[in-house]
């Protein structure tokens, strides 16, 4: 029976608290693909005019790959704090440091005003998003997972996991509305602040959100026992989150890491590198690409709450190994559509692949959250999720845009993805099956080993 403290809350709370997650990694997404349209569109002419055009752009991007940099160091602050200190105070700490950054973007004077210092001024402001959403992700799943019941905690815990199609969404939605609106030299001049500048009201409604729910009763409930050991062994030293993970859960951030190569690597050929290759291999025009990754996506959001809600049913690995067995069946048909021309094969070829994606994402975050003790749950959670994004999303379309470049078709970048998706299946294979794992009663706080995956664990264990 659950205690009192980890009862599981009612239908409207928990809503509350999955909004509550949601809102920022759709922030988070939003940010991301915001600003790498405007990394391509205007920030190479604002921010770098005195560099070749091809220079410029390449530059611009590079302030983009620096968010990626930055990312594993949220991961170990966030996580070693957030495992300290609880996972509400951290999330509202990252909402506001990535939603101001991306607010204080829109700000920014161009090179035209201030010379060198406008795209140092971007740098720093990026550097700031990467750090904050390098934390975000794994206090905003944890924050669902320890909440919920935990016979649905797949399902609940796959919201936040919607948050990148709905970010994709939502960006490309202001931004087609507004080269509708208005011309392009507007677009230049101020029209591209908008979008930034609207991040502003998403951080006031997500704040308002993240302050009215509760700190996770899981981690309240270890942060007593915790302090109730401390008053009552006069000798304990409780070891720093980031300690106790490399020391008792270096195998499960191994796991973690290589459970995201496929789901990585995968989503960024199929979202960003498709829109090089559908232009550039197979004539299709640019706006014609984008519509099918939009509506693919839309797909996306929808499919992502199923597979969670299969995870519950039949298990985390079932669903994430025939994700990553998808994918890298898929892709040699992926681009053998995208060649054969015409938007439907296109919309095919990208609405099977984000599916199959989705088989992979929508448990992984149950998934990573029940491999980790409850004090060092952020820490490990962050630091497998964040460490692979560095190498494998961070890099995936540069890799992808060299294979072509160098080999002229897409078979190297076939067998790029199959390699990620072998990789994925060894991790998820040799991992234990989660699903029944009681969050509370998940190893020690002094680190004890894991409670074995095919037994529920006991509610008394520390």
């Amino acid at each position: 029976m659950a205690s009192a403290a980890t009862a599981p809350p009612s239908p409207g709370h928990l809503k509350r608290i999955v909004a509550a997650s949601l809102i920022g990694t759709t922030i988070e997404w939003y940010d991301f693909f915001l600003y790498g349209s405007a990394a391509a569109l205007v920030f190479n002419k604002l921010f770098f005019p005195e560099s070749d055009p091809l220079v410029g752009t390449l530059l611009s991007f590079l302030t983009y790959a620096v968010g990626f940099a930055a990312r594993p160091l949220g991961a170990l602050v966030f996580g070693h704090y957030g495992d300290r200190l609880g996972r509400k105070k951290l999330l509202v700490i990252s909402l506001l440091m990535m939603g101001g950054a991306t607010f204080a973007i829109g700000l920014l004077p161009t090179h035209a005003t201030v010379g060198t210092a406008a795209p140092v001024l971007l740098t720093v402001l990026r550097l700031v998003q990467g750090f904050a959403l390098g934390g975000e992700w794994g206090g905003a799943v944890l924050l669902v997972s320890e909440h919920g019941d935990a016979n649905r905690r797949g399902f609940w815990a796959s919201w936040p996991q919607t948050g990148a199609p709905a970010g994709q969404l939502l960006a490309t939605g202001v931004l087609s509305a507004l080269t509708a609106l208005i011309s392009d030299a507007a677009f230049t001049s101020w029209g591209w602040r908008v979008p930034f500048l609207l991040s502003g009201v998403l951080v006031m409604v997500g704040l308002w959100i993240r302050l009215s729910v509760d700190e996770s009763p899981v981690f309240k409930e270890a942060l007593a026992r915790a302090e109730e050991r401390k008053a009552t062994e006069r000798d304990t030293v409780e070891k720093m989150p980031l300690v106790a993970v490399l020391r008792h859960h270096w195998r499960d951030v191994l796991v973690a890491i290589g459970a995201r190569m496929a789901e990585n690597i995968s989503y960024y050929v199929i979202t960003a590198f498709v829109l090089v290759y559908a232009t550039l291999e197979a004539g299709v025009s640019k706006q014609t690409a984008l519509n099918a990754v939009l509506i693919a996506s839309a797909v996306h959001f929808a499919v992502i709450p199923l597979w969670g809600a299969l995870s519950d049913r039949v298990g985390r690995r079932p669903v994430y190994l025939l994700g990553a067995a998808g994918v890298g069946l898929w892709i040699f048909p992926f681009f053998a559509l995208i060649d054969a021309g015409g938007f439907g094969k296109l919309l095919l070829a990208i609405t099977v692949g984000l599916v199959l994606h989705g088989a992979m994402y929508a448990p992984q975050a149950a998934f990573f959250s029940e491999m980790f003790a409850t004090r060092m749950r952020y820490s490990g959670a962050s630091i497998g999720a964040q460490f692979a994004s560095v190498a494998a999303g961070a890099p995936a379309p540069l890799i992808a845009t060299a294979l072509l470049s160098e080999y002229g078709d897409a078979t190297m970048i076939c067998l790029y993805v199959i390699a990620a998706a072998l990789l994925t299946l060894i991790a998820v294979g040799v991992a234990k099956e989660t699903r029944h794992r009681d969050l509370a009663a998940i190893g020690s706080e002094e680190g004890a080993d894991p409670v074995p995956a095919d037994r529920p664990a006991d509610a008394h264990q520390v």
